[in-house]
């Protein structure tokens, strides 16, 4: 298998299966829904449809319940970066290479557009129920859409890291922040995957423990990445949190154990995916990817 290249075709297969799922834009409130469909259609890893599709795949999943939560997740983690990009959180004027939802459509524009992808996401992902009406885990997988995304998931981690700007964090505060603002989305992701393919509980448990792990190396890699990647590479602005005043894992621990505890962490999520008796090779390929990532 060449890695690359079967990336290539899988990330190229959930940008058809995002575009069938965007709402089209027409109506009084098209302008709305054209700064929805532009913060989508500006690209990136699509890293959480992409661990949702895999993870169905590590237990067997069959049907396509797992394509509206593919498409559903993609637009809470693109709403939560337009609203990250806001002035009065990051400021940040371009993202994945391209001007900002709201300095194309203006402020209000770009929180109205996060605020709809939020809400279209519940909408796209109660779309199962009519795909594939026999899969018992749709209420469940959306209990953990829900339950991820929210206060004690995502929004609770950048509720802290907002709150903490400026101010020098300990390890335990920085760890918590991480694993909610970034290891949620992609702890849900794995989770909904194995979910939905009718994964036991204990196996779903060793997958939300695996993700973290995931997440919070993929957190620590873009800390490193701010101060040694550059804009043309990286797609956005560099060295963002020392201008934001934000205690990272690099400012804390410094590069050079950053990056070892990024390949510590990286491989105890691969042991942690390893017991649970099933193998995916692209999915192990695709995490050492995502750690190992420059951009």
């Amino acid at each position: 298998m060449n890695f690359n290249e079967e990336l290539n075709r899988r990330t190229e297969e959930i940008e058809r299966l995002l575009e069938g799922y965007l709402p089209q834009e027409s109506g009084f409130q098209k302008t709305v829904l054209e700064a929805m469909n532009y913060s989508v259609r500006a690209g990136g890893k699509r890293l959480r449809p992409l661990l949702i599709a895999e993870s169905f795949r590590l237990f067997g999943g069959e049907g396509k319940a797992a394509e509206p939560f593919m498409a559903a997740m993609e637009m809470i983690h693109t709403y939560s970066l337009v609203h990250d990009d806001l002035p009065a959180m990051d400021n940040d004027e371009y993202r994945r290479g391209r001007k900002t939802t709201h300095v194309v459509y203006g402020e209000a524009m770009g929180i109205l557009a996060g605020d709809g992808l939020l809400n279209y996401a519940f909408e796209t992902a109660l779309r199962a129920f009519d795909i594939d009406p026999g899969n018992q885990g749709i209420p469940e997988a959306l209990k953990v859409l829900a339950s991820k995304a929210g206060i004690y998931g995502m929004i609770g981690g950048q509720s802290v890291d907002v709150q903490s700007e400026g101010q020098a964090l300990s390890r335990e505060k920085l760890d918590f922040i991480y694993r909610l603002k970034t290891s949620a989305l992609i702890e849900a992701s794995m989770m909904i995957g194995a979910i939905l393919a009718g994964a036991g509980e204990e196996q779903v448990k060793k997958i939300e423990q695996a993700a973290s792990d995931v997440g919070l190396a993929f957190q620590i890699q873009d800390d490193i990445l701010d101060v040694t990647s550059t804009v043309e590479v990286l797609g956005k602005p560099i060295h963002s949190d020392e201008k934001n005043h934000k205690t990272t894992y690099v400012t804390l621990e410094g590069l050079d154990k950053a990056s070892a505890d990024v390949e510590r962490i990286s491989m105890r999520a691969l042991d942690t995916l390893a017991g649970i008796g099933r193998r995916n090779e692209f999915l192990e390929e695709l995490i050492r990817y995502l750690v190992s990532r420059k951009k």
